[in-house]
């Protein structure tokens, strides 16, 4: 064989396991590509559960400070012996009694 087409064998077969390593490492690229996809996915839904138990806590919280001030208003009232003032409160804080049971059914099914 001669040197030049001894060379040029040589250099097509180098330039097909290079060609080859590269296929192989665009592969692996892809493969970690999927892998760091599947991860950001769980991440955005972690945050998705995060931002609605946070929504909820806000919500309970709210009418937490609602029935304290409710309460607060009745015992105020008592003190002065207002016999409506109580009544009015009481029917209210009482309207608010079925939304807590709804909240627990909420934070059932998260």
């Amino acid at each position: 064989m001669e040197k030049g087409t001894e060379v040029r064998v040589q250099f097509k077969r180098v330039k097909a396991n290079k060609m080859g390593k590269m296929k192989e490492n665009g592969e692996c690229l892809r493969e970690e590509q999927r892998e760091i996809r599947g991860k950001l996915g769980e991440m955005e839904r972690q945050c998705e559960r995060v931002k609605e138990e946070t929504e909820m806590m806000v919500k309970q919280t709210a009418r937490t400070q609602i029935k304290l001030a409710l309460m607060f208003n009745i015992l105020k009232a008592r003190e002065v012996e207002t016999s409506l003032k109580p009544l009015s409160s009481l029917s209210y804080f009482e309207k608010l009694l079925p939304r807590k049971e709804q909240m627990k059914t909420q934070s059932k099914r998260i």
